[in-house]
């Protein structure tokens, strides 16, 4: 029985001798209420360099781990075909042959209290936010989600016409929240990377339209004397976006409709039903976009649970008029823990050429979630790592987080909604807080790029999780998690290449990158 140990001490010697070689900025750790944070300022941030060689030579793997213990991102190498496995130890079998979705890309959302958060520090600052997203040494962040009017994550309830019983829109104006807290930082989005696209939901259309008269509360529908003018409504947002220089890649037919079957729910909100939501895309939303300027602008249906997809996806898309207008399905990540993965099989097998795109997630939305920030906390990074794990592994293209940052108190929210994000500003001192949210996402964000086509790579493993990508410029990427508190020898082995033994550390994110 021959044993790695040879192997895995030369992997481990060689942690931070690659990273220091590409002169990454390293983290700068700070130990806070439940973990590890790294702190960023005007000044500096750690990040990835673009320098970083995009395909290892032959033979040579790239290995970048982020762990409990406070490893991020930090860079290793290792060989195929330099050791030998015992015979107990297990495998995993990456398959490029066997290819399933293309990849869109990952992002997350611009809100206003994203915008207010950012604002409240200074310009080097700010700049360095944006970078760490959507800049090349960053995530590299491909998407972005826009809401349409405010949400709960604003300071005010208001949407774009609040002018009762206004149906030529002639009181139709974007939002002072837009000019100040949306489009600016957009727009640097922008310039850091054309090529993000963008996905916009409105929480609800004018209160007047509106069966209850309100913003948010109990079975509030579209009246159906309005379907054709809130389409107007929603193209009045596309046209002045794209004065703004913003260009919408895809529209969602509303966030989170079921939430107005909520009683005392107080979120901004506006009800569909399958049926209904099918008359209104089939009749006006799909036909009015499409003989406008607009009409390469993609339709999402649902943006809520992912519990909803069988009826919801089954009743609308039985009526080929909507089904035809209809590009793909967007799903909320929350109380995913109940329901089985199989549900986006299964709506992915209903209609094949229709998409399915992770449009919002995050930690601390639960009501049993005290605090609502728990700054460094590892667990709700391993959340995120999983989630994704799983959805790219059953047909999503991609996966969006929620607000972008907020505050240590977890908002502003004008109902109170508070939650937790990927990045903490701390005003006072002009810092900011990446957690472990943060790296989890850029474990995918920053090397699977658009175009990328997952793989398929056998792994039955209780303790080790994996997905598998080869990129545009055939690079094969595997993510690997390991959930345990112990140390986990794995092999992977591919058809091309061989086999590299890996150790993945307790509690850790492991990308591998390797030429095809």
């Amino acid at each position: 029985m021959k044993m790695w140990n040879k192997c895995w001490a030369v992997v481990m010697l060689v942690t931070f001798v690659i990273a220091g070689n590409t002169q990454a900025n390293d983290c700068v750790p700070r130990e806070l209420d439940f973990g590890i944070v790294c702190v960023c300022n005007a000044t500096y941030c750690d990040d990835t360099p673009d320098n970083d060689p995009k395909i290892p030579e032959s033979g040579t793997v790239y290995w970048y781990i982020s762990s409990r213990s406070g490893l991020r991102l930090n860079l290793s190498q290792a060989r195929f075909n330099s050791c030998e496995a015992s015979s107990d130890t297990p495998v995993l079998t990456v398959d490029p042959s066997r290819r399933y979705q293309t990849i869109f890309g990952f992002g997350g959302a611009f809100t206003d209290s994203t915008g207010i958060n950012i604002r409240n520090l200074s310009r080097a600052a700010q700049d360095q936010i944006i970078r760490t997203y959507y800049g090349r040494n960053g995530s590299r962040y491909s998407l972005g989600r826009i809401p349409i009017g405010g949400t709960d994550f604003s300071t005010r309830p208001y949407t774009y016409d609040d002018s009762t019983g206004d149906v030529s829109l002639r009181h139709f104006s974007l939002a002072p929240e837009d000019y100040n807290y949306k489009i600016p930082y957009i727009r640097r989005a922008i310039e850091l990377n054309p090529d993000v696209r963008f996905v916009s939901s409105a929480w609800s259309a004018p209160a007047w339209m509106k069966t209850n008269q309100r913003i948010n509360g109990l079975l509030g529908f579209l009246e159906r004397r309005y379907y054709g003018t809130y389409v107007d409504y929603l193209i009045r947002f596309l046209q002045e976006y794209r004065n703004n220089g913003i260009n919408v890649w895809g529209i969602s037919t509303g966030n989170e409709p079921f939430n107005a079957f909520v009683p005392f729910d107080r979120l901004n909100v506006m009800a569909w039903t399958p049926r209904t939501v099918t008359e209104w895309v089939a009749n006006y939303a799909g036909p009015m976009l499409e003989n406008s300027e607009f009409n390469a602008t993609k339709i999402l249906l649902l943006d809520d649970q992912r519990f909803e997809l069988p009826w919801v996806a089954a009743i609308v898309f039985r009526n080929p008029k909507a089904k035809h207008y209809i590009s793909g399905t967007a799903v909320h990540w929350y109380f995913d823990q109940f329901f089985p993965s199989s549900i986006l099989d299964d709506t992915h097998n209903l209609s094949p050429d229709k998409f399915i795109l992770m449009t919002e997630a995050c930690t601390g939305a639960n009501i049993l979630d005290n605090p609502k920030v728990a700054l460094g906390s590892w667990e709700r990074g391993q959340e995120y790592v999983l989630s994704i794990i799983e959805y790219m592994n059953h047909w999503g293209i991609g996966w969006i987080d929620w607000n972008l940052v907020l505050n240590r108190q977890g908002g502003p929210n004008w109902i109170n909604n508070y939650v937790d994000a990927p990045i903490i500003v701390n005003p006072e001192t002009d810092e900011f807080f990446k957690q472990p949210m943060y790296y989890a996402l850029k474990h995918f964000s920053r090397f699977v790029e658009r175009g990328s086509v997952r793989i398929n790579i056998n792994n039955n493993l209780s303790n080790v999780k994996s997905t598998a990508f080869v990129t545009p410029s055939n690079e094969v990427v595997v993510v690997l998690y390991n959930r345990s508190n112990r140390e986990e020898d794995v092999v992977l082995e591919d058809p091309n290449n061989g086999p590299v033994c890996l150790k993945l550390l307790p509690y850790s994110i492991n990308t591998i990158i390797y030429a095809q």
